[in-house]
């Protein structure tokens, strides 16, 4: 069956991670996606290795796990845009599409005529969607934007790890890069309503995507925690911010959660601990007595807790109505019978990797299921597309690539 996008063509000519998120989102949801790369080198994060995927004698082949981890289900193309001939095939190749991506700084394309000034009059049904790191106005327009830089300047770094006061406290980024991968959803979200909006129009649009303003965006709660009170929100460590107990614990063997979200939740975690006078303690009876006293309780409930086994805690909680769980480290995620349940991971045939694994998409749909296709070798799809789409004849590609303009 198609994906719902079936008929959607993008133009992708982004790279690294944010673009190319969005448009696996696209390609996933069965969109056409043409990603464009530079040729002989292709997409930056094809030469981000090791690891690399490992053909069928165990010898690495060119495929980098990062770039096989947001590339999946395009076509690729190279096309060297510097010059006026693979400039035309560009702007031949966005007429012909719905959706153009492209993560260049902040005027980098307009040299080329390929910003959506140039392109909008003779594509006016264009959706073009710019991913920069400050979006295209502002003092910090030109300035190159990484994710590492973007979660320390846009806050989220600041609420990352545990306070100064703790041994090993100190500002921490997350363990992927979270605005980029965020910033590629918002940009699958934006170009999905631009859509929508041009079956009433009949227009596309442009949208300006900022990797800053995601991450300003998504500090969600805790923006409004100092928007409404004027307080800069502390970092915490694994606690939360407005619910108690919502943490980790050390057990006997490993580290627990429990994320009670309501007083009846804590009343029958203190139970299970064998501590009912806890829930009653004016100190701790409400979540917001808890919120203030956190250290306390913490310290309370961590002496029970240390006593006894990951799994003793879990089986007990769990019978109870807590929620809890175990942190776990990747192998053992994989391993989970629930994501084994869900086919979280499986592998698609490769050719010359014979096959590499994947991780499946989360979104599930009843009548227009997702697509999983591997992602391409460099200028797997060039002939195909010139030819099938553009109408060159083998020999007008031959000559191109005789030329390295592909």
């Amino acid at each position: 069956m198609n994906g719902p996008l079936h008929g959607c063509r993008v133009l992708d000519l982004s790279r690294v991670l944010a673009g190319p998120w969005c448009s696996q989102n696209l390609a996933d949801l069965g969109a056409e996606v043409i990603k464009v790369e530079r040729p002989g080198a292709g997409d930056d994060t094809r030469s981000w290795g090791p690891p690399f995927a490992r053909d069928a004698a165990g010898e690495p082949t060119r495929e980098s796990a990062y770039f096989l981890s947001t590339n999946r289900g395009k076509q690729s193309i190279t096309l060297d845009i510097s010059t006026e001939e693979g400039r035309a095939i560009a702007r031949e190749l966005a007429a012909k599409s719905d959706i153009l991506l492209e993560n260049y700084k902040v005027g980098g394309l307009a040299k080329y005529g390929l910003d959506y000034a140039s392109l909008a009059p003779a594509c006016p049904r264009l959706i073009y969607c710019s991913i920069t790191g400050f979006g295209q106005t502002g003092p910090y327009r030109e300035r190159a934007g990484y994710d590492f830089l973007i979660q320390g300047m846009g806050g989220l770094m600041s609420i990352t790890g545990e306070p100064d006061e703790v041994p090993g406290g100190g500002p921490l980024k997350a363990g992927i890069a979270v605005t980029d991968i965020m910033t590629g959803q918002y940009a699958t979200i934006a170009v999905l309503a631009a859509l929508q909006a041009r079956h009433a129009t009949g227009r596309g649009q442009y949208i300006d995507l900022a990797l800053f303003d995601v991450q300003v965006a998504y500090l969600s709660n805790q923006a409004m925690h100092y928007l409404v009170s004027g307080e800069v929100p502390p970092r915490i460590g694994n606690g939360h911010p407005s619910i108690v107990p919502y943490q980790t614990f050390r057990a006997s063997d490993g580290s627990i959660i429990v994320a009670t979200g309501n007083d009846g939740q804590y009343q029958r975690l203190c139970d299970v601990l064998g501590l009912p006078a806890l829930a009653l303690d004016p100190r701790f009876l409400r979540n917001a007595d808890r919120v203030r006293n956190r250290l306390e309780l913490a310290a309370l409930l961590g002496s029970a807790i240390g006593g006894k086994t990951m799994d003793h805690w879990i089986t007990a909680l769990e019978a109870a109505g807590v929620p809890c769980g175990p942190i776990n480290t990747m192998d053992r995620v994989f391993a989970d019978p629930q994501a084994q349940a869900r086919q979280l991971a499986f592998s698609l045939p490769h050719p010359t990797a014979g096959e590499v694994p994947v991780v499946a998409s989360p979104l599930r749909f009843s009548d227009t299921p997702v697509q999983h296709v591997r992602p391409p070798l460099l200028s797997e799809h060039t002939d195909a597309v010139l030819t099938g789409l553009l109408g060159r004849s083998p020999e007008q590609v031959a000559a191109l690539r005789k030329a390295g303009i592909v």
